[in-house]
């Protein structure tokens, strides 16, 4: 029950942080950076991937049954798009991924900088149980689990239940651990790190899973709509925004729930130990 308050009051202290101008504006730099990173790359690739997506497609047992597919289902005429919506659903995780560790690096910091200034957490000693150097490896490590995860099971995400399943665990998972270590890093030593993540794992899970369903609505609208297809450079800076909004969010919801749970732990801490020390002068006594 404690945790379930503690994330409804950290759900409520996140939206309410988003309606800040400075939040707005750390959702837009990751935003830009990206945007204009991977636009500059499809534009290079766009045709190259093309032609060898529509080579592998025309002699792949895959395409024959896709194709088989859209005939039987009267969509015969839609071959056309088969390559661009496959290089599309190719591109979508990996952007999604490259923006939520950018924020997880530049934008995090410094959210969690504005929090810890607040009176309820102003008083959290830092212990620096994380360094910059683990960080990049924890990141770095988790995000190669997250890629091949995706690519093996990116052909399922064409069967209407899993594109709504596999999303939100996959970006849920990444989420939950790179903004944990992030909130932690400064003011958790790795004890306090560990225990937090132990005890709470599930709840911190939910709002991985949770961040990342909010996240599947525009890679579901983005993946599977021939109109987003035609519009993709419009639809594509919509979406990445969308993606932007919603990682810093989770940022937030992260970093009340855990700097919340850090304080409490430090306190029943503190207080086993004052009672101990009582119990101690008073048997000396």
């Amino acid at each position: 029950m404690k945790s379930f308050n503690r994330l409804i009051k950290s759900f409520g202290l996140a939206l309410i942080g988003m309606m800040s101008p400075r939040i707005i504006w750390l959702s837009f730099r990751p935003f830009i950076i990206v945007s204009i990173a991977w636009g500059c790359l499809i534009w290079l690739c766009w045709s190259p991937a093309l032609e060898i997506l529509s080579a592998f497609l025309t002699n792949s047992l895959f395409s024959g049954w896709i194709q088989e597919g859209l005939i039987w289902t009267g969509f015969d005429q839609a071959r056309a798009w088969i390559a661009p919506l496959f290089f599309v659903m190719l591109i979508i995780p990996l952007i999604a991924i490259s923006l939520l560790v950018l924020i997880a690096f530049t934008t995090a910091p410094s959210i969690i900088r504005m929090i810890t200034r607040q009176a309820a957490y102003s008083d959290l000693a830092y212990l620096h149980g994380g360094n910059l150097i683990h960080g990049i490896f924890y990141a770095v490590w988790s995000t190669c689990i997250c890629i091949i995860v995706t690519l093996v099971t990116l052909p399922v995400w064409w069967l209407p239940p899993l594109v709504a399943v596999l999303p939100p665990l996959l970006w849920g998972w990444l989420t939950m651990r790179l903004m944990s270590y992030d909130v932690l890093a400064s003011h958790a030593s790795k004890n306090e790190r560990d225990l937090l993540l132990l005890q709470y794992r599930w709840p911190l899970l939910f709002i991985g899973v949770a961040s990342g369903m909010l996240s599947a609505i525009p890679t579901f609208f983005w993946a599977t709509s021939a109109f987003a297809l035609i519009l993709f450079p419009v639809f594509s800076f919509m979406a990445l925004w969308i993606y932007s909004l919603i990682f810093v969010f989770s940022a937030l919801w992260f970093a009340h729930f855990l700097l919340d749970s850090l304080k409490e732990m430090r306190n029943e801490n503190l207080d086993r130990s004052l009672r101990a020390n009582i119990g101690v002068i008073d048997a000396e006594l």
